[in-house]
């Protein structure tokens, strides 16, 4: 288990344990239903070190969880061009630990306050509670944008604009279901459908043409 991603549950197992602890004097079966609700809550911030494809041309998933939208849109925010968005749902079975698709530069990092629809509806990209960031390498540029759901309520971020990461270095991570969304240059050649499961760091989601 990583320290670093177990400690962002400490309170809620903190909590959990009180009372557990507190509900053995009442009934030891509701004792047994709060530690049972500590080890899902250990089994979600689980974070598995991860096997990173070494091809130079390979872009990886940004997170865990089943691929519900590939289309071409304007990323606004940042690029200000039009892109092609592929939309992960990360379920609350997913590990929720998100990964640079590309060895970069964190060069961009914004917050934005917002709503908490479900994040399988499409329409939570402009509403919902957001933190976009940009990746910068000598040959591209590639946004990631996390998204709050109806259960996340809170985007934790690891990395500072400025740091150097290497593809599927941890960045951050989505506390319970949300979605994340990768935009790539319309260059790149997309690897997946809607409906696949992909692996944060692992999975190759799209490739750059062979230079």
């Amino acid at each position: 288990m990583r320290l670093q991603t177990i400690s962002e549950a400490r309170w809620i197992i903190a909590i959990l344990a009180c009372v557990a602890i507190a509900s053995w004097f009442v009934s030891a079966w509701l004792a047994l239903l709060f530690v049972a609700l500590i080890f899902g809550t250990i089994l979600f911030f689980r974070d598995p070190d991860r096997d990173v494809p070494a091809d130079p041309n390979a872009i990886v998933a940004a997170a865990d969880g089943t691929v519900t939208e590939i289309s071409e849109i304007e990323e606004s925010p940042f690029l200000k061009t039009k892109t092609r968005r592929i939309g992960i749902f990360l379920s609350i079975f997913d590990v929720h630990t998100n990964r640079a698709p590309i060895d970069g530069r964190v060069i961009y990092r914004q917050h934005r306050e917002g709503s908490c629809l479900d994040a399988r509806r499409l329409d939570c990209s402009e509403k919902n509670e957001a933190m976009t960031w940009a990746f910068e390498n000598p040959r591209v540029t590639i946004v990631v944008r996390q998204l709050t759901g109806a259960i996340a309520r809170r985007i934790v971020a690891w990395a500072e604009v400025g740091d150097d990461l290497k593809k599927g270095d941890r960045f951050g991570m989505i506390r319970f279901g949300s979605r994340t969304e990768v935009y790539l240059p319309l260059t790149a050649t997309v690897l997946v459908k809607v409906g696949d499961h992909v692996s944060a760091g692992s999975t190759i989601i799209a490739r750059w043409p062979d230079v």
